[in-house]
């Protein structure tokens, strides 16, 4: 099962970590700019090349002690096919490197909809015949408030290519609890409602490790949330963003892990991809080994409130 790889690199890198590839042309150092804007002018081919080259160097620093990364589609696809094209170059270069890639697009639809999400992100395309691999990616983040519909062909899909998904359940941003906090039938909230169904969804999926291919998304900005919904979803993984500049800090995530220090990975993105900005005096050309050792540094913060 797809997140029993997942486990494994945990396992190897004894880093519970994923580094998110969000990347804005304002992260990324002017050299890299310029030499992107030299070949492609400043075009959306210049941009997407840019974006492409500067996760290029933060996958080679990464890829020996971070088991995954999470790239948000949206950051590509503001650059058009050009820069959708430099998220598929990430996907495969992260993969060549052994990485276990989170695509982070929050697809939610219904029927064959979402079965050909799924099959673009997760599965093998069908060509009359031929077949191709659109994007590649291991995971997926998925909207599951449509219901069993919007879930069923992603589960599908994951069955047949053995991949996984993360669904959203109680995310990190402030007004979450507009909607999510509300209780329904005077006893659940909405998101242990959802948190339940990923449960059963899961059922499906179940992998050697325990966990099932249907994961949760968890943030770390709600910590006494995370310890609830732990106790209550033995068999869901979390993928746990709001870590660092949302305001969550180790002791935050530490609710997020299982009495072995598993069943949780947690994001980090404009900490590690920024991270060359805040040394002083730091060549911009050293900005992959400042993501390096921010990714130790959070690696040994959180190991640290596990222990």
């Amino acid at each position: 099962m797809s997140f029993d790889r997942l486990i494994d690199g945990i396992k190897r890198t004894n880093n519970p970590t994923v580094a998110g590839l969000d990347p804005k042309l304002d992260f990324i150092p002017g050299y890299i700019k310029d030499e992107a804007y030299g070949k492609y002018g400043k075009t959306l081919e210049g941009a997407a090349e840019a974006l492409y080259v500067f996760n290029e160097g933060l996958i080679d620093a990464l890829c020996d002690i971070v088991p995954a990364v999470k790239p948000q589609a949206a950051y590509y696809e503001m650059y058009g096919w050009q820069g959708v094209r430099a998220l598929k170059r990430t996907i495969d270069y992260a993969k060549s490197k052994g990485m276990f890639v989170i695509t982070d697009g929050k697809r939610n639809d219904i029927g064959t909809t979402m079965e050909a999400y799924a099959k673009a992100h997760l599965g093998i395309t069908d060509i009359e015949g031929e077949s191709a691999e659109a994007f590649g990616a291991d995971a997926l983040t998925v909207n599951g408030y449509l219901g069993t519909d919007g879930i069923k062909p992603v589960i599908n899909v994951c069955k047949e290519y053995d991949k996984g998904m993360f669904v959203l359940v109680k995310t990190s941003n402030p007004s979450s609890g507009e909607l999510q906090d509300r209780i329904l039938d005077d006893t659940l909230t909405i998101y242990r409602t959802m948190g339940n169904m990923c449960e059963k969804w899961g059922e499906e999926l179940m992998g050697k490790s325990g966990y099932s291919g249907v994961g949760a998304v968890v943030g770390a900005t709600y910590p006494e949330q995370l310890g609830e919904l732990r106790k209550a979803l033995p068999h869901t993984f979390f993928l746990v963003p709001g870590y660092g500049a949302q305001g969550g800090g180790a002791k935050d995530v530490a609710p997020a892990f299982d009495k072995d220090g598993l069943g949780a990975i947690i994001n980090s993105s404009r900490g590690i991809m920024c991270a060359w900005k805040k040394e002083e005096g730091l060549d911009p050309k050293e900005y992959a080994q400042a993501a390096r050792r921010e990714a130790l540094r959070m690696r040994d913060d959180i190991i640290s409130a596990l222990k």
